[in-house]
């Protein structure tokens, strides 16, 4: 690969700085500060709900440094593909990786439908070759792979023929198909169009009855591996399904189907290990210089995508400037106005520009360009910290290649090949093959630094983070790839149990590398990572932890109101203003991004109420899933979302948007958040809150929280009353009852209360000294209000009970 010099650049970077953007973070943390000053001077006049608020303002402002230091400077690069071949004597090889890891969550089709679209990618066959990883050891997988392979001889000429531009069938043939080929209306390419329909809708016939128990169970030929082989107990299974022998660009790349050695007690570390067996194997095959990971769900929307990452990794002056490319992720068929806010559209536009103005953009694991060498564990040329991993002669040192790379000695002589800049590999991949089973068995990693120094690091299920923050703190930065059309489009989870199991996963993993001795701020303070890139690594890392000062937050309103105190300065007090410009100008502030982009105020509204939801059921069972991992009571696990392959018309987005519940413990905390404003509003609205122990009680403003918290969980409130997937499970909402009616109890009532209720012509008698006592009575007033004809009810709250006359305070009469 020869780089000719010539003055035309393969991109150009572009500043996307905004000053009036920027006037407006300034002023918003110019209010944050004086709330803070405002609630310091008067710390002593106050109780408990002012501390409190003082300290989860204190964390917000801290937060909102961060998305401004993240913000300050976007960037954005602009892909010249049609260059690269004016400068590039012979494009480099490229190894594709897949991974998937659970053929019912992550159903073949989709696996199939994405193999295919980086199969057809404009790039010489002959330089492509895609490898597998299936950690499920699933007959069907490697049966969909092995079918996919002969619809792909027919397949990818089709695409290169006739330019189509969107190469994964199943959404090509959902489409236009006219517009979809450029417009290409002769008869030849309707025939052969409708000819590949036919060919692709046999392919996922097969499949489809594959699924249902058809799959060949025979165990003889090419499925005799998978003969007595458990999911986590089986030994390695490697499969060249395709193999480019000729050489030929116009050929097919190749395809390998893994399936690493799993057992039992042995630990193999979710998807940052598949990695790593994916990079040692492919060292032993192909060696390419460059590679790239997808999730088995992003397919490549565009067919150029491996040309536009040459001109970055290409086009730099010096190696260090680009260690990796990563590209947006994007997702196709998401409802109208991501209700469940999870298509990222605004987190991309303008935080993840921020970042690749700083030292490059986090490694987000999909989509996502590496130079092998710097996987392995390389330095940038002219760090003065290098370490040296290569001798004079160009061999791994001995310790390198020993405690680094592992036994196999055909491994070592690989990567030695990478980091020389010259790779080399077999022209056979089949004389491999030995070499392949013996680096990809579940014991070769020990005593290696693979998960450590090499390879995708370990510790975290937020793997990708973890090694981000390894390349980047050796002083590597990393550019941003989002041609037009998008790169690369994958499945956004549907629904509210698949979004939070994935935010809890990310705020779990994500906690753990804050945590962990590969911290940015170790890597700022002691090694090559800019501070302004540990700030917006902070600002990524701190996810888990904004759940507490959140939910905190959220809690304050309901407590005010019922203990008739405040958190908020009062209406007549001139610092009232200050709140209020915060809460006013942070909204608008949010809705202008969501605006310039092209986005509506539905979709600003629902990501509002989700951000909320998010932080108070998925991101605090991240927080506690740390603390029970660092108890040593538990381990994190990698939790796979599902993945849905169907495309969805408007007709049934509206279906499609509507919340939904599981069994899972994960919606008691946002339940008992609602349940407690509720009671709150039964408190406020009956009369049952003590006189103000203060000058002035609460006001209007937490009125107005409580209202605005209420709505940001209208999905539960709605839930409460639904039925079936749409409806909290019976069990959830006691839970969330429970806890609500401790935490209301703990707020408002003492061991010494009494209450006489009159409903009607009944009496009852309650000596509040039980949580469970105060949810009696709430569902006693429930079940009367909705249930029966009411026309009076009088709460009192009795000084004695022993005297039925004499009475502390009347606390409510409802009726004539």
């Amino acid at each position: 690969m020869a780089i000719q010099s010539t003055s035309t650049p393969l991109y150009e970077k572009i500043s996307l700085k905004n000053d009036g953007k920027r006037a407006v973070e300034i002023f918003i943390l110019f209010l944050l500060v004086s709330l803070l000053t405002y609630r310091l001077v008067h710390l002593e006049d106050h109780g408990l709900e002012w501390q409190v608020a003082l300290a989860c303002e204190s964390w917000f402002t801290f937060v909102w440094i961060l998305v401004i230091s993240t913000k300050w400077s976007p960037v954005s690069y602009k892909t010249y593909p049609h260059r690269i071949l004016q400068r590039v004597s012979e494009l480099p090889p490229v190894d594709v990786f897949v991974t998937t890891a659970d053929p019912q969550l992550e159903p073949p089709i989709i696996i199939v439908n994405t193999v295919l679209s980086l199969m057809a990618v404009d790039y010489p066959a002959h330089k492509l070759a895609c490898y597998v990883s299936d950690d499920g050891c699933s007959l069907l997988t490697f049966y969909s792979l092995m079918e996919a392979a002969k619809f792909a001889k027919l397949w990818v000429p089709f695409c290169k023929k006739y330019n189509i531009q969107l190469r994964a069938p199943f959404r090509y043939f959902a489409g236009d198909s006219t517009i979809l080929s450029g417009e290409d209306c002769s008869l030849e390419f309707q025939q052969a169009r409708d000819t590949m329909k036919d060919e692709y809708d046999k392919l996922s016939g097969k499949i489809e009855d594959a699924s249902q128990g058809s799959v060949p169970s025979n165990f003889t030929g090419e499925f005799a591996a998978f003969s007595n082989t458990e999911r986590k107990n089986h030994p390695t299974i490697i499969k060249i399904i395709l193999e480019n022998k000729g050489g030929h660009a116009d050929e097919l790349p190749h395809l390998i189907y893994i399936s690493r050695e799993k057992r039992p007690k042995h630990p193999h570390h979710y998807k940052a290990g598949a990695m790593n067996v994916l990079t040692r194997i492919s060292g032993l095959m192909t060696n390419a210089p460059l590679m790239l990971n997808v999730d088995c769900d992003m397919y490549a929307n565009n067919p150029q995508i491996v040309l536009h990452a040459l001109c970055l990794l290409l086009g730099t002056k010096y190696e260090r400037y680009c260690a990796f490319v990563q590209c947006p992720q994007y997702f196709y068929d998401g409802a109208k106005d991501d209700p469940f806010g999870n298509q990222l559209v605004v987190l991309q536009e303008y935080l993840v520009r921020g970042i690749v103005g700083i030292q490059g953009p986090v490694y987000g694991g999909t989509g996502c360009f590496h130079r092998r060498k710097v996987i392995y564990g390389s330095w940038p040329e002219d760090m003065k910290t290098e370490k040296k991993i290569l001798t004079s002669n160009g061999e791994l040192t001995k310790e390198k290649s020993l405690n680094g790379f592992g036994s196999s000695k055909q491994f070592i002589d690989s990567a030695a090949h990478a980091l020389q800049g010259n790779p080399d590999h077999p022209k056979d991949l089949s004389s491999s093959l030995e070499v392949a089973c013996q680096v990809a068995s579940c014991t070769y990693e020990y005593n290696t630094d693979w998960g450590k120094k090499v390879g995708w690091m370990y510790g975290s299920t937020a793997e990708d983070i973890l090694t981000g923050v390894a390349i980047h703190t050796k002083g590597w930065r990393s550019l941003y790839c989002s041609p037009n059309p998008p790169a690369f489009l994958g499945c956004a989870p549907s629904g509210g149990p698949a979004s939070m199991t994935q935010q809890k996963r990310w705020a779990t993993g994500l906690l753990e590398v804050l945590l962990s001795k590969r911290s940015p701020i170790y890597g700022t303070l002691f090694m090559h990572l800019h501070f302004r890139q540990c700030l917006a690594y902070l600002w990524v890392l701190i996810w888990a932890l904004r759940s507490i000062p959140e939910f905190l937050y959220a809690l304050l309103p309901a407590y005010c109101i019922m203990t008739n105190s405040h958190f908020l300065p009062k209406g007549q007090e001139p610092a009232i203003i200050i709140s209020a410009a915060i809460f006013i100008i942070y909204n608008l502030y949010c809705l202008y991004e969501y605006f310039a982009i092209g986005l509506s105020i539905h979709a600003w509204w629902n990501n509002q109420r989700i951000q909320r939801i998010t932080s108070t059921c998925a991101w605090s069972f991240g927080v506690l899933s740390v603390v029970l991992k660092l108890l040593g009571l538990s381990e994190t696990v990698f939790e796979v979302t599902k993945k849905d392959q169907s495309t969805s018309s408007d007709s049934t987005n509206a279906e499609l948007g509507r919340f939904t519940f599981d069994e899972s413990p994960i919606f008691v905390p946002g339940t008992a958040l609602l349940l407690v404003h509720l009671i709150a509003t039964f408190t406020m609205l009956l009369g049952l809150r003590p006189q103000a122990s203060r000058s002035s009680g609460s006001g209007m403003g937490e009125v107005i929280c409580t209202m605005w918290v209420v709505l940001c969980f209208w999905p539960f409130f709605r839930g409460l009353f639904g039925k079936g997937k749409y409806g909290i499970p019976s069990t959830t909402i006691m839970k969330g009852a429970i806890v609500a009616t401790i935490i209301a109890y703990l707020f408002r009532f003492t061991p010494t209360d009494w209450f006489e209720v009159r409903i009607d012509n009944r009496r009852y008698l309650y000596e509040i000294r039980h949580p469970y006592q105060w949810l009696e009575i709430t569902l006693l007033f429930t079940k009367s209000t909705c249930f029966s004809r009411l026309r009076t009810i009088r709460w009192t709250c009795l000084d004695d009970p022993a005297k039925k006359t004499g009475h502390r305070q009347c606390l409510h009469t409802y009726g004539s």
